[in-house]
């Protein structure tokens, strides 16, 4: 039984829910959000508009129900702050010689690869590198600036030994300890 998904959204000033042809959609001052709630992919829960509220409605007393509901609810409170705060993830390069940059709509990653790593930034992000070593994502879609946030990671993730690569900025690396040195045993 889903108690958080019994909670309508609120939606802040400035933001509308539209419901139109099996897409909700939110709009607010950074931009659009809109969400597939087809009845074809969501069969079990039914989404009422208000002027300041969405709610979603279990239509049985199903698991399956009760699961959708949660998850609709999530995904539609996520679309209501991402149009009126927005999201961020947060990155650090760790490394000798490692570093990052934007040029255009490419970040250019330098992390110890014989070539630089060029990956294009996708529309409706942002990305601002401090330093060279921070990197900030931005972004009104979570699961967008989540997902660019993985991939970045993906081109150097953190390894065990050093703690050299590309981490999120609240990450613990596990370190490992390394082999001991072969004369120090006394053989």
């Amino acid at each position: 039984m889903s108690r958080i998904g019994k909670k309508p959204v609120k939606l802040d000033k400035g933001v509308s829910a539209k419901l139109d042809q099996g897409f909700l959609s939110v709009k607010g001052p950074k931009g659009e959000l809109k969400l597939n709630v087809d009845p074809g992919r969501y069969r079990d829960v039914e989404i009422k508009l208000s002027s300041e509220a969405v709610a979603i409605i279990e239509k049985s007393g199903s698991r399956q129900a009760s699961m959708e509901q949660g998850l609709v609810r999530a995904l539609v409170q996520n679309m209501a702050t991402g149009v009126t705060a927005g999201f961020t993830r947060d990155l650090e390069i760790v490394g000798v010689g490692y570093k990052a940059e934007v040029k255009g709509k490419t970040l250019v990653i330098n992390v110890g690869y014989s070539n630089p790593v060029n990956f294009p930034i996708p529309s409706g992000i942002e990305i601002k590198v401090d330093k060279q070593t921070k990197l900030s994502i931005s972004g009104i879609d979570r699961q967008a600036v989540g997902e660019v946030a993985a991939c970045i990671r993906r081109v150097r993730p953190p390894e065990p030994y050093k703690g050299k690569g590309i981490r999120y900025a609240n990450e613990i690396v596990r370190r490992k300890v390394g082999k001991a040195a072969a004369g120090a045993a006394g053989g």
